[in-house]
């Protein structure tokens, strides 16, 4: 099982830059953890396990409204982390984490990793790195929010979701959880890409599946700058 964590830690772009006995530090506390579609990983408020670390499948984190409103904050693929600020910070949960597929995470626990950090400046100083890139991702999806409207918001995500130009590829997950983390009702959605597709920017394939016709188009209107869709 070691050998499946120390590859799981290693493929992860948060402990990429982790080695030597700092990593053997990891690998001794962490827990392998799998998850059932649909299972819930913990919940809003409840105390923070540790940090996660995604081997396979998907997690979504989202929030509940006291109206039971859901907003799905960010989808969790493998090589990716999550919790991660809420135990480095000391805090409980903010949101729900929720397994989208048959799943299997890493877990570093909470105590025995705040005492890593505590007692190893080397850990500490490549998870700032690591930190640096999170917070540059949240900024991007701030903009998204803020500078993008509809059709700049899903095709950015088209372009970093598909593969290389030509092949096709399935969104990740439901439309209703995609479509909330993009902030837009479904039916804005559905009707944003009956557009890409009725302007030959994207083709919709059976199963789900979508092939991207012209990159660079597309990528203007990530950009804002073309077309009037």
């Amino acid at each position: 099982m070691s050998e499946k964590v120390r590859g799981i830690l290693t493929s992860c772009r948060f402990f990429s830059e982790v080695r030597g006995e700092s990593l053997d530090r990891l690998v001794s506390m962490a827990r392998l953890r799998h998850y059932a579609k649909g299972e819930l990983v913990f919940r809003q408020d409840d105390p923070c396990p540790g940090v996660f670390v995604v081997g396979s499948g998907s997690i979504r984190i989202f929030k509940t409204a006291p109206s039971g409103k859901e907003h799905v904050l960010h989808f969790v693929d493998p090589g990716l982390t999550f919790a991660e600020v809420a135990a480095i910070g000391g805090f409980a949960c903010p949101a729900f984490a929720e397994a989208t597929e048959e799943s299997t995470c890493v877990l570093l626990p909470t105590e025995p990793f705040t005492r890593a950090l505590r007692n190893d400046h080397s850990l500490c100083l490549q998870l700032m790195s690591s930190m640096a890139f999170w917070v540059r991702h949240l900024i991007g999806l701030m903009e998204d929010i803020v500078l993008r409207d509809a059709a700049g918001r899903l095709a950015r995500h088209l372009l970093e979701a598909c593969g290389p130009e030509g092949e096709t590829f399935t969104l990740s997950s439901l439309k209703k959880d995609l479509a909330s983390h993009l902030n837009l009702t479904s039916e804005t959605f559905s009707r944003t890409l009956r557009r890409f597709a009725d302007a030959s920017l994207i083709e919709q394939l059976e199963g789900g599946r979508l092939r991207i016709l012209r990159h660079d188009d597309l990528k203007n209107v990530a950009d804002g700058l073309y077309p009037v869709l």
